[in-house]
């Protein structure tokens, strides 16, 4: 098994903190992960766990700080705040551990201090300064069978954005009192697939090695954290929409295959041809759309002026009888040169005609920025996204089942069966057909 934390992973947290099985109980085993021969075990005995600190050539360091959350103490006497976890868009608000019966200055708790020092160390002005703060490594502990204890889920590495100082309901006599809260960002680990190597803890806990000589073994994210500091943060930090974006390269057929040579001869044969290309890109989409099993009826194409960023209209049937409905479908082509990429503000422009009830459809023969994709599923865009690759394999099954592969002839069969389906009807007039 290999020594890495996963994002989503639930590890097993036992008393005995064996690091022999690699797992216990079918999940893998948090020690055995973290283990490090010759030096102090990796604990999250408290909320806040520093590793002790190193003495390096370059100066000390903490190689990391383990964060436990445990949502099922929250609003408790003995926890009463509510740490939250939005993962999904890197986010953590993580409350410090001085409570109503603390009776230490507020910031002098031993979980306190280390984040406060932490926290001034993440604010760090140069690279140099940045290399020697300590990773915050988050996890959370889950439920499993029936039970609240021994089992906790990796939440992802995070940097410390804002250190605030609040005052609290709490403790049994509901009284107030002051505590620390912290704004976690949680940094994109996707060059990694979503793992952090306990290697480059190791790393980081080698005395002989340098703040600089660590950061070989670093995710890639927290190498350019250190080297940009905060201002990077917005385009490192985690964000799930941005896992589920398709790099523009895999957009793209390769050079010289089968499916390159189908694009480029349908962007050749629409080159300056618009409305033509609207008509394939509306067969196109309603494959698409069909190919899981939904029913879908081609509508019209728009008008070639005024089309409002719409240029051709179906309408997608689902369930039957009365537990059915049909939603409007709207669509946009573009035979666009095969290195031009879709942006944000292009999509939008169809995400702007849609009503309630609506889906759109985008075909071209471009492929789709990575931020206009994130954008889109952020933002909960209703649209189905059809990039340059997609169109060729399509279209060519097409040609394959019904032309004898000749790519030309069947462009030329859904030009001609699409010759006067063209009109300036409003697109909610589909739901009456």
């Amino acid at each position: 098994m290999d020594r890495k934390l996963r994002v989503g992973q639930v590890y097993r947290y036992a008393t005995g903190k064996d690091p022999r099985p690699a797992e216990l109980e079918g999940y893998p085993n948090f020690h055995y992960v973290t283990h490090s021969p010759q030096l102090k075990r990796a604990l999250l005995e408290a909320g806040i766990n520093g590793m002790a600190k190193v003495v390096s050539p370059g100066g000390s360091r903490r190689p990391a700080i383990l964060i436990r959350s445990s949502p099922w103490k929250a609003g408790t006497d003995q926890t009463p705040w509510h740490d939250v976890f939005d993962t999904d868009n890197g986010h953590v608000r993580y409350f410090g551990d001085h409570k109503a019966s603390t009776t230490a200055p507020p910031g002098t708790t031993k979980g306190n201090a280390t984040l406060l020092e932490t926290f001034d160390l993440h604010q760090g002005r140069t690279p140099e300064e940045r290399a020697a703060a300590a990773p915050l490594l988050l996890f959370r502990a889950v439920s499993r069978n029936g039970k609240p204890k021994g089992h906790v889920e990796f939440c992802g590495l995070g940097v410390i954005e804002r250190a605030e100082r609040l005052v609290q309901w709490g403790g049994s006599e509901h009284t107030t009192f002051t505590n620390y809260v912290y704004d976690v960002a949680l940094l994109d680990l996707t060059e990694e697939d979503e793992t952090v190597s306990w290697a480059w803890i190791d790393a980081r806990r080698d005395r002989a090695a340098t703040h600089a000589e660590t950061l070989k073994d670093a995710p890639w994210s927290w190498r350019e954290w250190v080297k940009h500091g905060h201002s990077t943060l917005p385009r490192i930090r985690r964000r799930v929409a941005r896992a589920k974006a398709v790099k523009v390269l895999e957009q793209r057929p390769e050079q010289g295959s089968l499916e390159a040579k189908d694009l480029d001869l349908i962007y050749k044969h629409f080159d300056g041809r618009k409305h033509d290309f609207e008509a394939v890109a509306s067969a196109v989409a309603a494959r698409v759309l069909r190919g899981a099993g939904n029913s879908y009826v081609e509508g019209w194409l728009t008008r070639r002026s005024g089309d409002g960023g719409a240029d051709f209209v179906g309408r997608l049937d689902i369930g039957y009888g009365l537990a059915s409905t049909s939603l409007v479908v709207l669509g946009q082509a573009k035979c666009v040169k095969l290195d031009t990429l879709i942006t944000a503000e292009q999509i939008a422009r169809v995400v702007a005609r849609l009503r309630r009830g609506w889906i759109g459809v985008y075909v071209t023969t471009g492929a789709y920025s990575v931020p206009a994709q994130t954008e889109m599923v952020e933002d909960q865009y209703p649209i189905v996204l059809i990039n340059g690759m997609d169109l060729a394999r399509e279209l060519r099954t097409i040609a394959r089942d019904d032309h004898g592969g000749d790519l030309e002839a069947c462009l030329e069969h859904i030009l001609t069966g699409r010759e006067t389906a063209v009109t300036n009807r409003r697109p909610e007039e589909i739901l009456l057909e």
